[in-house]
């Protein structure tokens, strides 16, 4: 008992476990909060209602010691698409939940969740791993974790995911699944084209994956805001997942989900946080070509400094410190009209409260209009861009914009586009990185994988 009583902090009980062990309502709280379970004499004679002869002894030593490595958050390896799924307990079940983001282009909305397998006690000290892909019910499947944060799934009856009307049917229920409407309601050609390429690669695993680990970024009291899982507007690419992490003077999106151009796992924006850019008045910032002079003067500025550090090898580098106060920017940052040179530096909109009207110059595309319409504080960027198959990637300037704690932007200048990211707001268990290295490394494998 006491041995269980110690591991039940994996599974998140918080409360004092003496007092548990003392009480005997340990076993319950760990492996049976969503049920009732009938007490019967003696510590481990507590008789699940739904499985006869069945003890908690069996179901922690069978199932929940047996797969504690898979809880937490992974990536599935679906090529450029990526994902994020979340292994959880739940009751007497360990289940495998795919986040998906909201329908497209409602960023604001909460994240959808499928199941896409459970594993629970059909009988005594054996477990049993049912795939949860398709509509017609739960059906035989596999687990195997195949190394230190890897583990793959297989189903083994595959013609459980297959329906009645073929592959139109199956592609028709994806898409109102996916997007939320039908072929006739999207009118862009290169949309169609991308959606059903999409349907096409992707439908091909038959949830036959392997995943592997990730972890939610460390949090610093001197990072802008608190980094974590965002949901961004990629054009026709629809809604993807980002994770935001800060590393010392820079900031950095990694894609979670991706698409044909950008892949999951790369690093879809860099942030530098020792650039602040100082927006024009609102009429001003109408005009492209004075946002975009501002930048570019921007770019200038952090280029020059990068031949006196050494080259961009060693900006690059600076994503790698650890976390670090961020340095004010220079007196000399190239400023907007109106600016009042160091003064204005000095006095950033975030602490004070104050905001900044905001809108997007005209001819900048937006998935969402429903913007927000002032904004903290704006910093330099770089956004990677690439064609198909992620040929001839490129960093391109562009400004990052922090509306909120929850809501930032990115203006990426030569796309004459415009992406809002929404925090997750889901609670993840079990994905905190055990150490700053740890989470690094974790981004670098990723990135790896993804080229």
């Amino acid at each position: 008992m006491v041995k269980i009583l110690t591991e039940a902090l994996e599974y998140g009980v918080c409360e004092n476990l003496r007092k548990l062990e003392i009480t005997g309502v340990s076993c319950r709280d760990v492996y049976a909060k969503c049920i009732n379970p009938r007490v019967k004499s003696g510590r481990f004679m507590k008789i699940l209602p739904d499985y006869e002869h069945m003890e908690y002894r069996d179901v922690y030593t069978c199932l929940l010691h047996r797969y504690r490595h898979i809880l937490g958050l992974w990536q599935p390896d679906i090529g450029p698409y990526g994902g994020l799924l979340n292994v959880v307990v739940d009751g007497l079940f360990i289940i495998g939940w795919m986040y998906l983001p909201p329908h497209d282009p409602h960023v604001d909305d909460p994240m959808r969740f499928k199941p896409l397998f459970r594993i629970h006690l059909m009988e005594r000290k054996s477990a049993t791993v049912e795939c949860m892909y398709g509509h017609r019910g739960p059906h035989n499947g596999h687990v195997q974790v195949v190394k230190k944060d890897e583990f793959s799934t297989k189903c083994n009856q595959t013609d459980h995911h297959r329906m009645s009307g073929g592959r139109q049917e199956e592609f028709r229920t994806w898409l109102r699944e996916e997007w939320g409407r039908t072929l006739e309601d999207i009118f862009h050609e290169h949309m169609q084209e991308l959606i059903l390429m999409k349907f096409i690669y992707t439908s091909q695993y038959d949830n036959c994956l392997t995943y592997r680990r990730i972890y939610l970024p460390p949090s610093h009291p001197d990072d802008l805001i608190r980094p974590g899982l965002f949901k961004g507007t990629y054009g026709s690419h629809g809604l993807e997942i980002v994770m935001l992490s800060f590393h010392g003077k820079h900031a950095r999106g990694t894609k979670i989900t991706g698409d044909p151009n950008i892949p999951a796992g790369q690093q879809t924006v860099e942030i530098d946080l020792r650039h602040r850019i100082h927006l024009p008045d609102i009429e001003s910032l109408r005009d492209f070509n004075e946002l975009s002079r501002i930048v570019l003067e921007v770019r200038e500025q952090v280029r020059q400094e990068q031949q006196q550090e050494g080259g961009p090898e060693d900006a690059e580098g600076l994503g790698q410190q650890s976390p670090q106060p961020c340095a004010e920017p220079p007196a000399e940052q190239a400023k907007g009209p109106g600016d009042g040179g160091a003064e204005a530096a000095a006095e950033p909109p975030a602490q004070s409260g104050q905001g900044q009207p905001f809108v997007l110059p005209v001819g900048v595309s937006s998935r969402n209009e429903d913007y927000p319409r002032t904004c903290r504080m704006c910093f330099y960027g770089t956004g990677l861009i690439a064609g198909h198959g992620f040929t001839s990637p490129e960093r391109t300037p562009g400004v990052f914009v922090l509306f909120d704690e929850d809501r930032f932007g990115f203006i990426w200048l030569e796309l004459k586009s415009f992406s809002l990211y929404s925090r997750v707001q889901a609670a993840f268990r079990n994905a905190d990185a055990p150490s700053p290295q740890a989470f690094e490394e974790m981004l670098k494998n990723i990135q790896s994988l993804a080229s």
